[in-house]
């Protein structure tokens, strides 16, 4: 099966997308993406399918929610933002499916090191109590070791250094996790949710 790029508009913004390309005659397209679904604010013209630009795209449009308000169990800029709801958010606008809760996101994608150096824009990264206690709390890292996640304590969206999560009221820096690989796909998750 080769890949090749598909279209893919939300919104009316224009976002090209890694596709599988089917081989076989007679294979018909997907019905087209329900864009109300979605309800994604237009702050790019275009999505490219290189994976580093498809992260700048996650990036850009996590930092276009901040001052967004915070509601719990919220999913869209109109109503506002939890941390899950803000997470699903973003990579929703490339097709990537994740959990509703920081918990479960805990378990999307792959897991990689806890290390500022290991980190690519668009990275999930969870939060919890404590050294042994449950993720709590998720952001998207947005590179030069910031993220960008709906704060309680803030009450809003906001961007701040990953190192200093007291400031931003976030808890233990836990793990990250890669949504999007290298190549510009969808990361599989490897670790299973107890």
């Amino acid at each position: 099966m080769s890949r090749t790029l598909g279209l893919l508009a939300v919104s009316g913004a224009l976002f090209v997308v890694p596709v599988a390309a089917r081989a076989q005659e007679g294979v018909r397209e997907a019905p087209a993406y329900d864009a109300t679904a979605l309800d994604a604010p237009k702050p790019f013209a275009a999505f490219s399918a290189s994976a580093m630009t498809l992260r700048d795209s996650l990036v850009a449009l996590a930092r276009a929610q901040v001052g967004t308000r915070y509601v719990h169990g919220g999913e869209t800029p109109k109503r506002g933002f939890d941390c899950s709801g803000l997470v699903r958010y973003i990579v929703a606008a490339l097709h990537i499916a994740v959990p509703r809760t920081a918990a479960r996101q805990a378990f999307a994608g792959v897991g990689i090191p806890a290390d500022t150096a290991q980190l690519l824009p668009g990275d999930l990264i969870t939060f919890g109590r404590g050294t042994k206690g449950a993720v709590s709390h998720i952001g998207i890292y947005v590179g030069n070791g910031r993220i960008v996640h709906a704060s309680t304590k803030a009450h809003e969206v906001i961007e701040t250094d990953l190192m200093n999560p007291k400031v931003a009221g976030v808890k233990r820096w836990r793990g990250a996790r890669r949504v999007l690989t290298d190549d510009g796909m969808v990361a599989a998750a490897t670790d299973s949710v107890s």
